[in-house]
């Protein structure tokens, strides 16, 4: 049941702006840098410091440690406060953080301040519930779509962002123009942002901690939304742990950098998930999640082939994992949209919980990945993908079934409200 007590929610804008749905984008692409550009520095850092690069790479653990901190603790703040001020607030704590990152003098306080710009790089998971209410529903796919391509973009371009500066400037560089990156967004953000008031306006803070275990429980489709990006993303991260060892192994004999390079094919998914978008808002997330789930299965028999080694090998490891990129990225422009959907009192919270799943699933994703890789090699981790893909369409295609054969499909179809009518599905 929705809050009976929290604030009236304003109808959404009749239109926004290109110009400030790029700018949106910008600040989602800013925020998912923060959390990937410093692995390219961990060697430089690490010498400058005087620390080995193993214990260098405690500033990396720390930032995405922070990340998963800020999405629980941080995030369903969105319901309580007005977007412009969390979000103004935020992005100057993370340029702070970046601040004191750059001007560290020792790896402690290197790793505090990561710890602290990984909490406060939430910033995309506020834009996203605020964006969806600032459209109507119709582009709400849209909407997640370019927020999700600049969020992809900053993820594969900041890497080279931090690598290229450096190597020419010294570690600390990359720290401070990220610093002043986040500080000029604040101000921008603080002028541009409209003023609307919060759902949840004076709700307790512990409430708002327990609410999105309470809508995993009660919401079927945010449950739904939820296994699907948590199963796709334990095979993806699976795979990008596999990939690794695959082309540093025998097979291949190439250094690390080469997983990097092979990354950057994912670049093309910026292109797919604002198509994906309009695909959900015309058709619905349903079909949208079909298609990706069986990119997802396709994308595993491809990848299995990269066993093979050589020139054969390697393409099927671009073609494999470039399908795979837009297999995951474009599902979760479909899972975000029908999660939206649901309520549009709580949309914070729900991203906390649709949020929280999707990293526990990544980073399990991550640990089996690894170990299907010592038990099995890399078919072993093929055959993990597919069967986490796997294990998504079966859920999908019993929900569809149940929405064509089930006695309550009609009439919960049609006395779904308008706001969620292209993304109502009787998952119960």
């Amino acid at each position: 049941m929705p809050d009976m007590t929290a604030a009236p929610t304003p109808p959404p804008d009749p239109v926004l702006s290109r110009q400030f749905l790029l700018l949106l984008a910008l600040t989602c692409a800013a925020a998912v840098g923060n959390l990937y550009f410093a692995q390219a520095l961990t060697p430089l850092a690490a010498e400058g410091l005087g620390v080995s690069t193993g214990v260098a790479t405690l500033a990396v653990t720390a930032t995405q440690v922070g990340y998963a901190a800020g999405n629980y603790l941080l995030v369903p703040l969105g319901d309580r406060f007005p977007h412009r001020r969390l979000l103004t607030v935020l992005l100057c704590l993370t340029g702070l953080g970046l601040l004191a990152a750059g001007l560290a003098p020792g790896l402690p306080v290197l790793v505090t301040a990561s710890a602290a710009v990984g909490l406060t790089s939430v910033a995309a998971s506020v834009v996203g519930p605020l964006a969806a209410g600032l459209v109507a529903p119709g582009r709400r796919g849209e909407v997640s779509g370019m927020l999700a391509s600049g969020a992809i973009g900053g993820m594969l371009l900041s890497r080279a962002f931090g690598g290229s500066l450096a190597e020419a400037w010294g570690w600390r560089t990359p720290y401070l123009v990220a610093a002043a990156v986040m500080l000029l967004l604040a101000w921008v953000l603080a002028a541009a942002l409209p003023v609307r008031p919060a759902p949840a306006a004076g709700r307790p803070y512990r409430a708002l901690l327990a609410e999105p275990l309470r809508l995993l429980r009660t919401e079927p489709e945010l449950r739904r939304s939820s296994f699907y990006q948590a199963t796709v993303f334990a095979g993806f991260s699976a795979v990008w742990t596999g990939v690794v060892l695959l082309l540093t192994g025998p097979a291949y004999g190439l250094g690390a950098p080469a997983a990097g390079l092979l990354a950057l094919v994912g670049a093309a998914t910026m292109v797919c998930t604002p198509l994906a978008g309009r695909l959900t808002d015309r058709r619905g997330p349903d079909l949208v999640n079909l298609v990706c789930l069986l990119g997802t299965l396709a994308s595993a028999v491809v990848l299995a082939a990269g066993a093979l080694g050589g020139a054969a090998g390697m393409a099927a490891l671009v073609v494999g994992t470039l399908l795979l990129d837009v297999a995951m990225q474009c599902g979760m422009v479909a899972n975000t949209t029908r999660v939206y959907a649901l309520r549009a009192d709580a949309r914070s919270r729900l991203t906390t919980a649709y949020m929280t799943c999707a990293y526990l699933g990544g980073s399990a994703g991550s640990w089996l990945g690894a170990r299907a890789f010592g038990a099995a090699g890399w078919p072993g981790v093929c055959a993990l993908l597919a069967l986490c893909a796997a294990a998504a369409l079966a859920r999908h295609l019993a929900v569809v079934a149940r929405q064509r054969t089930g006695p309550r499909a009609g009439r919960a179809a049609s006395s779904a409200p308008e706001v969620g009518r292209k993304s109502w599905r009787g998952s119960r």
